[in-house]
């Protein structure tokens, strides 16, 4: 199932949604640009590595400056082209909606806070790991969660391809996200050496949830 937009316009305009997306690409298109191995040099450098938090058992030619700065910048680094678009598809059908709901100056920091729980939660599941942590998967994770909270019942149009069965249909969001909660948890156990962060999925899900409180507060939504 691939959703491919929602039936929930937004009532303002998304800046802060829009901005996060420029940044993404702009990040992106900097790091395919750079010769080969100064994009491997890139990615380690910025990258959330959890073996990074244990200086002793790394090896020293990795640069080693602000490890806590990279759970930022490591939300902003991509693996592929593919990698990059499927997140960017997640966050341009969702996060408009969020920063509805939130407004232009929370959303941004709710973005942020959910992306840096999501790296620390996969670090957590293999502080061993010398893989280096990358994407906006886990912010994205957030949003999702706080989508699910606010707008269950709206609309998702979205593709469903099963062996000669193609067809676009509208689903509730509450399933749909629900059922992307459940594969990552699924997932989960069996993830080691995949390549994919399904702890930091869980993790920023979870904590977009729990967050929906402080950052909603006060602000008038409509619930689809």
């Amino acid at each position: 199932m691939i959703p491919l937009r929602d039936e929930n316009p937004s009532h303002t305009v998304p800046v802060a949604t829009y901005l996060i997306f420029a940044a993404n690409i702009a990040v992106f298109a900097y790091q395919i640009f750079l010769p080969p191995t100064m994009q491997q040099r890139f990615v380690f450098a910025y990258g959330a590595i959890p073996a990074r938090f244990g200086l002793d058992r790394f090896p020293t030619h990795i640069p080693l400056d602000g490890p806590w700065l990279a759970l930022f910048s490591s939300m902003f680094l991509h693996g592929s082209l593919m990698h990059l678009g499927g997140n960017m598809l997640y966050l341009w059908i969702f996060g408009d909606n969020v920063e509805d709901a939130m407004g232009h100056i929370r959303f941004p920091v709710f973005y942020l806070l959910c992306g840096l729980a999501a790296a620390m939660f996969q670090m957590a599941a293999g502080p061993e790991s010398r893989i280096p942590l990358v994407g906006a998967s886990g912010a994205i994770a957030g949003v999702l969660g706080a989508y699910t909270l606010l707008y269950p019942t709206a609309r998702v149009r979205t593709l469903i391809i099963f062996l000669f069965f193609v067809r676009i249909v509208s689903i509730p969001a509450l399933f749909i996200l629900g059922l992307w909660f459940v594969i990552q948890v699924v997932s989960a156990p069996a993830s080691a050496g995949s390549g994919i962060a399904f702890f930091a999925h869980i993790g920023g899900y979870l904590v977009g949830m729990l967050l929906i409180g402080p950052f909603v507060k006060g602000k008038r939504r409509r619930r689809a």
